[in-house]
């Protein structure tokens, strides 16, 4: 219990400076708000429209696929470094760990989590499914959005 005893020392003091410091701030600081105090301040350009009260929820599935990235690097960085020391069963469990994360990763672009812009639609997956779907109709063409009709005319 002795070796432990700096370490529970140190978090004594670092939660009492904590809070000291926010007492002292509560009470010592001076209080008198203004409009001008609580208006919001961006390198002095005046804001033109409230912001927004909710982030979009594409900000949200953009952060968890980075997230799902390092996750897997961390898991996939030591089996790369003792590949043979692991053996079969963490070759297997890599794969299936790599399978289940490009299966979301599909699904999430699927939805369309990566289509920014002004507009942003939900895109369903029934029509995901179907007979009709061919090779070209399944390809979805990214950035080529009134070209067809462009080079038709030239």
């Amino acid at each position: 219990m002795g070796q432990y005893l700096p370490i529970i020392c140190l978090m004594v003091l670092a939660i009492v400076f904590g809070v000291a410091s926010n007492a002292a701030s509560k009470l010592l600081a001076p209080r008198r708000p203004s409009a001008a105090k609580e208006a919001p301040y961006e390198c002095g350009i005046v804001p033109s429209r409230e912001p927004p009260k909710r982030f979009p929820v594409s900000f949200y599935i953009v952060a968890m696929l980075f997230v799902m990235f390092d996750i897997e690097i961390i898991f996939i960085y030591p089996y790369a470094v003792s590949r043979q020391g692991l053996g079969s069963f963490a070759f297997w469990e890599m794969l299936a760990f790599s399978a289940v994360f490009f299966a979301a990763f599909v699904y999430v672009v699927a939805r369309g989590a990566l289509d920014w812009g002004p507009v942003q639609q939900y895109r369903r997956l029934d029509s995901a499914v179907s007979a009709e779907r061919t090779l070209t109709s399944t390809i979805r063409r990214v950035g080529t959005e009134g070209r067809f009709d462009d080079e038709k005319a030239a």
